[in-house]
């Protein structure tokens, strides 16, 4: 499975740090970052090829154009997976999972769009804290009926699986 990540508009080494994380759970990682969906769509994918894309803040309106664009040319999306897409309507026919950073984000996004599965900040963090410190980011785990408390490093390990995963360069 490829996996690739949109940022926002922030200091780069905030995503080096959540690339870190992700890293530092037996992930293969080769960083490839996006800040526009135009600069990436002629990237060649086999079809049927399984990609997960990750986006943050702004990086989740790329994540979610990408998806639906590429999935048109025949790329399998494994899952999209937008950590405080904000106002970003999130919909399609793979799977969505949204992680915010406070119970008024999750509550109020979920009116655009709810994933199969989501996890909010409680105690609330800071929006860029969730992004660079996902291991320290504990809250709730929100799928149907079923509440969980976890961290948002360890739901989004949980979302990618044990695969083997490589972040496209």
């Amino acid at each position: 499975m490829s996996l690739v990540i949109c940022t926002g508009f922030h200091d780069s080494r905030l995503t080096e740090d959540f690339l870190g994380h992700l890293g530092s759970q037996s992930v293969k990682l080769s960083p490839y970052i996006i800040i526009s969906p135009f600069s990436c769509l002629n990237e060649a994918f086999s079809p049927g090829e399984a990609l997960t894309l990750i986006g943050f803040s702004a990086g989740v309106v790329n994540a979610i154009a990408l998806a639906h664009y590429w999935q048109a040319q025949g790329a399998k999306i494994e899952a999209l997976i937008a950590l405080d897409g904000w106002g970003v309507p999130l919909i399609g026919n793979f799977p969505i999972y949204r992680l915010s950073h406070d119970y008024f984000t999750h509550w109020s996004s979920c009116l655009w769009g709810s994933g199969q599965e989501n996890f909010y900040a409680d105690p609330p963090v800071d929006h860029l804290s969730l992004w660079s410190s996902p291991d320290r980011v504990t809250g709730w785990s929100i799928n149907g009926n079923f509440v969980q408390r976890t961290t948002a490093l360890t739901f989004l390990l949980n979302r990618l699986g044990k695969n083997q995963l490589t972040i496209i360069r």
